[in-house]
């Protein structure tokens, strides 16, 4: 007898070939292609075909060999994980200019009343100022005047330019002052006002207008004055150069966006938790809660948006009814979204604080069947839903060399990450929780202020290194490779990603170790989060030191730090955790397809 377990992920559809010979199986070859569709619905039929047909090529099999095919009872995870920006900096009356020039001129700050670089030596002797320099006015010209204006007994401490002349009005004016170019909205600066610029050296970043206190020295501000002006530093930390202008009515605020209420329905309980509380408190609340009945948001907020599009998408792709789509479980993320500064001179932006949402959608029985159905009627083959995810993922995760009975896994896929638990008798516990890879992903992105969703998978996936010349590169572990060739100079000085087909170039000027440093937080708060909740979950006592060995499984576990990064908080906890590697040669992969099958003989 021959069957096939087949396991629909939210990224891979795996297939497990066996043929049963007195009771016991024989394991044939496995398969996996990407998964089609959203998981746990008629889309996947395709993958599931491709991929059973993938295992049966390797193994010399035809589909009418196949006796019984056996898939998972699988519960979607929505992956297009929303971002809730909670806040956001607006400034009235043009107060700053925070933006980075590549090539900014100069160096130090310098204070000043501002003046168009036409009217300056129309200044008082001794004024001190700053000139404003529109692009009708050249390098040559505008180095003339100041040299000029600085004979003439007036203190130019500083410009501001629209042009890319930073540098070259720098390398042409006889005393040197901080310069910042680019400023492509110069004709919004307001003129005979305070101001102060300030530029750092090169690999530096600004310091005294970063610090509210360093910005309240400079224009003599009341304690009142500095609160208002803490969304400004805030928005000025890690730039190179920033200008800020002081106007009678300037004003910079920090806004909180009613991102709205979450309100969750538990068996025995209920609680309502506003999103702009932040990722903590909702999570808390979620703990507090749990088992959970329902997930749902305050009615006309982004929050009620995000989950009613969940509940939307899902009753398409059913056909049910959204008022029949129950949301199991949500993890949410606290992270920073780039948003544009409102009323801002340079197109600056501001890291604004926002929370990414991931939801699961409880699992449907009956969906599955149909799935199984249609799959019967298409192939010609028996096909019957197995038992629960996680619960065959732990008996593909005891074929591992060296692994017994009492034993927890943890799955971690692109959608959920799941977690069984296994005790010497045989009795299993298992939970599904929302957000793994995907979630990942979409956190980095945001964070980088990227659309490309490719671009941040690639980032999750693989190490960084920099182009130092065209013969050598930088890993982002400081480790130096040599070449005998000369690099594609399109990569040259920059951070690139070290994909399996070569070297990629990650466009912008982010550095690599801001990149890196985005991409492991991202990975913590997802993996790390969700290891923890989930063996707390399915631990006897509810305590995750009670749980002596945790094998982690799954396409997630295959990531070169997503594994140690866990292992390591497991390890705080007196907890032995390693990769699976399901029946000695799959690696973490296929263990609830190698499942499905094992628990044929069980009757599961």
């Amino acid at each position: 007898m021959i069957i096939a377990g087949i396991d629909i992920g939210n990224a891979s559809t795996e297939t497990a070939l066996a043929r049963y010979v007195d009771g016991k199986p024989e394991f044939l070859a496995s398969g996996i292609v990407n998964t089609t569709g959203m998981k746990g619905t008629r889309q996947n039929i395709h993958g599931v075909f491709a991929s059973l047909k993938q295992a049966l090529e390797k193994a010399g099999l035809a589909v009418e060999n196949v006796d019984l095919i056996r898939i998972n009872e699988a519960a979607p995870v929505i992956g297009d994980v929303a971002m809730e920006t909670i806040t956001e900096t607006i400034i009235t009356e043009s107060t700053m200019i925070g933006h980075n020039p590549s090539t900014p001129g100069g160096l130090g700050i310098g204070v000043g009343v501002t003046v168009d670089i036409r009217e300056v030596n129309s200044c008082d002797k001794g004024a001190s100022v700053i000139v404003i320099i529109p692009k009708e006015v050249d390098f040559d010209a505008s180095s003339q005047i100041i040299n000029h204006a600085v004979k003439n007994g007036i203190f130019v401490n500083g410009a501001i330019v629209q042009r890319d002349d930073g540098v070259l009005i720098n390398n042409r004016v006889d005393k040197k002052i901080p310069i910042v170019d680019e400023v492509s909205l110069i004709d919004k600066v307001p003129m005979n006002m305070r101001a102060a610029i300030e530029v750092a050296a090169p690999g530096a970043v600004v310091e005294q207008l970063s610090n509210p206190y360093g910005i309240a020295t400079v224009f003599d501000l009341t304690s009142d004055e500095t609160k208002q002006v803490v969304p400004v530093s805030r928005a000025l930390i890690g730039n190179r150069s920033a200008v800020i202008i002081k106007t009678p009515a300037g004003d910079v605020k920090e806004r909180k966006i009613p991102a709205g209420k979450i309100i969750i329905q538990g068996t025995n309980k209920k609680a309502e938790i506003n999103v702009d509380d932040g990722a903590e408190k909702i999570m808390e609340a979620i703990r507090s809660v749990a088992p959970i009945e329902d997930i749902k948001g305050e009615a006309g907020t982004n929050a009620g948006g995000m989950l009613e599009k969940v509940r939307q998408v899902m009753s398409n792709l059913t056909e049910q009814l959204p008022s029949a789509i129950k949301i199991q479980d949500l993890l949410a993320v606290d992270t920073f979204v780039p948003q544009t500064v409102k009323g801002g001179m340079a197109n600056e932006f501001s890291m604004e604080n926002a929370v990414g949402i991931a939801a699961m959608v409880k699992a449907d029985k009956l969906q599955m069947n149909m799935i199984a159905h249609e799959l019967e009627t298409e192939l010609g083959v028996k096909v019957e839903v197995g038992g629960v995810e996680a619960d065959m993922a732990i008996r593909g995760a005891l074929t591992t060399p060296g692994s017994d009975k009492p034993l927890a896994i943890i799955d971690m896929g692109a959608g959920s990450t799941d977690a069984a638990i296994i005790n010497k008798a045989g009795e299993i516990k298992s939970i599904h929780l929302a957000g793994a890879g995907n979630m990942v992903t979409l956190l980095i992105a945001s964070e980088l202020g990227y659309e490309d969703m490719g671009l941040a998978e690639d980032i999750k996936k693989y190490p960084l290194a920099k182009v130092e010349s065209l013969f050598h590169i930088r890993h982002e572990d400081g480790t130096v490779q040599f070449f005998d060739k000369p690099l594609d100079p399109t990569a040259f000085a920059r951070v690139v990603i070290l994909t399996p087909n070569g070297m990629m170039p990650i466009p912008g000027n982010v550095s690599l170790e801001r990149i890196r440093t985005i991409r492991r937080d991202a990975k913590t708060k997802v993996f790390v989060t969700n290891a923890i909740r989930s063996l707390e979950r399915v631990s006897p006592t509810g305590n995750v030191r009670d749980i002596e060995f945790v094998t982690l499984v799954g396409g997630s576990a295959l990531d070169f730090e997503i594994p140690q990064l866990v292992t390591d908080v497991l390890s705080k906890h007196s907890i032995v955790a390693g990769r699976a590697n399901i029946r000695g040669i799959e690696g973490p992969r296929n263990a609830v397809a190698t499942g499905l099958v094992l628990a044929y003989e069980e009757g599961v």
